[in-house]
């Protein structure tokens, strides 16, 4: 049995109690950050924000328009930073059988700069960050603490307006498949994100690129996501190399 999100963009009001909620469960420090001209801070994903709802603004026609995004980990269902991970230091990065998460430990610390720079890389999402003081690679990890003591994840505890839905795969589908239906009927252009390779499934109801540039996987042109993700995972799977753990 795997575990899902499903993030409805819909019902997002960019109150950022999923952003604050995840930093104060992880414990995470404040950030010395910047005025952009954006509503949106910090500017991107750190190591000191796993979750970062994103703002973007754009002209249709003669209104202006505001997408909310709570950008994070997508938890890729065949992850390519898992087998990178694992090549270069054992147990440093594992996906468990049971939930589906994909949790970086404080192993990550030993894996060399290529290595993380190939993990960045190969992220269709662009979410691995590494802390430059102590080593670590991070991001959201499904708050796998929270997932094995019969928890949900933190930012499904306190969004106030039904935008964060966690629960197993098969039921946030059919939630996500009603959505959809129900939403397309005012808004077109709404679709599933990467629905069938990741187990953070975002509603969007504006073109992807409208949100942000990683709103759906980025890969090589002329590649579908399966594809994209075969070659570049094919290097670093080796046999026998255990891959995943249940817990």
């Amino acid at each position: 049995m795997s575990y899902s999100f499903f993030v409805d963009t819909s019902r997002c009001t960019a109150c950022r109690g999923c952003q604050i909620a995840c930093k104060e469960w992880y414990e995470l420090p404040a950030n010395k950050t910047r005025q952009t001209g954006s509503h949106q801070n910090p500017p991107d994903l750190n190591v000191n924000n796993y979750k970062l709802v994103r703002f973007s603004e754009h002209l249709e026609g003669e209104k202006i328009r505001w997408n909310f995004f709570p950008d994070q980990c997508r938890h890729c269902i065949d992850p390519p930073c898992v087998y990178i991970g694992q090549n270069y230091e054992d147990d440093a990065v594992f996906q468990d059988t049971k939930t589906g998460a994909v949790v970086y430990t404080d192993k990550t610390r030993k894996i060399p700069k290529d290595g993380f720079d190939s993990m960045r890389e190969a992220c269709p999402y662009d979410i691995p960050r590494r802390d430059p003081a102590t080593g670590r690679i991070s991001k959201c990890s499904m708050c796998y603490d929270r997932l094995v003591r019969g928890l949900k994840p933190v930012c499904v505890d306190v969004c106030p307006t039904g935008t964060m839905n966690f629960g197993e795969r098969s039921q946030m589908l059919t939630l996500a498949e009603e959505r959809l239906a129900r939403v397309k009927k005012d808004h077109p252009k709404t679709i599933l994100a990467d629905v069938e390779d990741v187990n953070v499934i975002y509603l969007l109801t504006d073109l992807p690129e409208n949100y942000h540039e990683y709103s759906v996987a980025q890969g090589s042109s002329g590649l579908n996501r399966h594809q994209f993700l075969a070659g570049i995972a094919a290097p670093f799977k080796r046999a026998g190399k255990v891959l995943s753990k249940s817990v």
